[in-house]
């Protein structure tokens, strides 16, 4: 059920996207039950998509199968860098994801500034990381709390934060990380309507001012009319019965 022709996505400047992503026949199967299939996606760089469903629907299983913690039964996921002639996979694009986790997967025994730094482990070497992190590294970790309205905290242990602050300290290290794709799992659950807003309209201005691709699993109409550009809805009847409609043209 791709979008009709009239509705295809591309970048606003009409230019190709740095990044594209793309499902093909993408179905998952769990205890003799389909969550969905035959899921044909095509989701350009720029572009903020939500995804939608009830509880149990299997938004969480949709962005695991994109990331590839979890394997499809059917079909495959495939990413087209600009610069690139070959077609990446989950396995390959690894590297360029960055995940929100619902679980959050925190370090507890570390600052809110450390876990945020942690975000860019994998980039260092086991003695670059046990040498610390450049200063420069720390600022720019820094402003990313400020932006989210935690900086005050960022040498509290995490344990001596709230529920809301944990969640924005988790977002932050996926911010930190600079990925080209990000896939947030209830991001705002714990988010007042302020701070909802504000975590969103940075997610938003990831993808619109970065080329970044952003899918995010939320329930609110109000935060899917204000900031997704597309609206991905399964079916938990019907699981080819998914539906892809614009938002915002």
């Amino acid at each position: 059920m791709a979008l009709p022709e009239s509705q295809s996505i591309s970048s606003g400047d009409g230019s190709s996207p740095r990044i594209r992503l793309q499902t093909r026949d993408l179905g998952l199967e769990r205890n003799s039950h389909w969550l969905f299939q035959n899921l044909e996606l095509n989701i350009p760089g720029g572009t903020f998509v939500a995804v939608l469903g009830p509880s149990g629907v299997g938004k969480s299983s949709l962005l695991a199968c994109l990331c590839g913690s979890e394997n499809p039964t059917e079909g495959r996921v495939e990413f087209q860098m600009a610069d690139e002639k070959h077609v990446r996979t989950t396995a390959t694009i690894s590297p360029s994801l960055g995940i929100i986790f619902q679980n959050l997967r925190l370090t507890v025994q570390s600052s809110v500034l450390d876990n945020v730094l942690y975000g860019r482990l994998g980039q260092y070497s086991l003695k670059e990381s046990l040498l610390g992190f450049p200063e420069s590294e720390k600022q720019e970790a820094y402003t990313i709390l400020e932006d989210l309205g935690i900086a005050h905290l960022a040498y509290k242990w995490i344990t001596q934060t709230s529920g809301g602050e944990q969640q924005r300290t988790a977002i932050a290290r996926t911010l930190f990380q600079n990925p080209e794709i990000i896939l947030a799992d209830e991001p705002v659950s714990n988010l007042d309507t302020y701070y909802s807003g504000r975590v969103l309209g940075l997610l938003k201005n990831k993808a619109l001012q970065e080329d970044k691709i952003v899918l995010c699993a939320l329930h609110d109409p109000q935060l899917i009319n204000r900031f997704a550009d597309l609206a991905l809805s399964l079916n938990p009847e019907h699981p080819e019965g998914w539906r892809l409609r614009k938002v915002h043209p």
